[in-house]
C-alpha cells in the first residue's frame, strides 16, 4: 500500500501571524524597560572658578629624575647611588625629605622620570620603587630625545 503525498502541502508560505507576535513581544519588552530607567537628578555642584589674588602664586616645582643608559640615576642633575644599587637608599632619603617638605607647605610633589632611550626597564622599576617608598604618587614619564 502506497500513500500519495503532495509535496506542496507542507509549504504554507510566509506566515505573518508569528512575525506580528514577535513584534508585540519586543514592543512589550521595551515598554516595560522604559519604566525601569532611572531619571538622572540634578546635582547641586559648584565648579571652581578664578579668584583674584594680590600676591603671586608659587607654582609647585617639578623634580626631574634622569635615568641614564648605564643605569645612573640623578635627581635634578645631582647623581645618586651607584648604577648597580637596586635599593637606591640616597634617592629614597632625598625623596622622603622632599615629600615631607612639600606636605608641610601644602604643595604637591611632582616628579618626572626622564629615561634614556636605551635605559633598562628594570632601572625604571627601581626608581618607581624608590618613589613608592617615599610615598610620592604624582609621577609622569618621558623619554629623552637622542642628540
Amino acid at each position: 500500500m502506497r500513500l500519495e503525498t503532495n509535496l506542496n502541502e507542507g509549504n504554507l508560505g510566509f506566515q505573518i501571524a508569528p512575525m506580528i507576535d514577535v513584534v508585540f513581544v519586543i514592543m512589550l519588552f521595551f515598554m516595560v524597560m522604559a519604566g525601569a530607567v532611572k531619571v538622572e537628578n540634578e546635582l547641586n555642584t559648584t565648579l571652581p572658578g578664578t579668584a583674584p589674588t594680590d600676591s603671586q602664586t608659587d607654582m609647585p616645582d617639578e623634580q626631574i629624575i634622569n635615568i641614564g643608559e648605564d643605569g645612573t640615576v640623578s635627581l635634578n642633575d645631582d647623581p645618586f647611588d651607584s648604577p648597580t644599587s637596586k635599593a637606591l637608599p640616597q634617592l629614597v632619603a632625598t625623596l622622603t625629605r622632599l615629600k615631607q617638605a612639600s606636605d608641610a607647605s601644602k604643595t604637591p610633589t611632582i616628579v618626572t622620570i626622564v629615561s634614556a632611550p636605551r635605559a633598562k626597564y628594570s632601572r625604571t622599576v627601581d626608581v618607581l620603587d624608590a618613589l613608592a617608598l617615599a610615598k610620592v604618587d604624582n609621577v609622569t614619564f618621558t623619554v629623552s630625545e637622542e642628540e
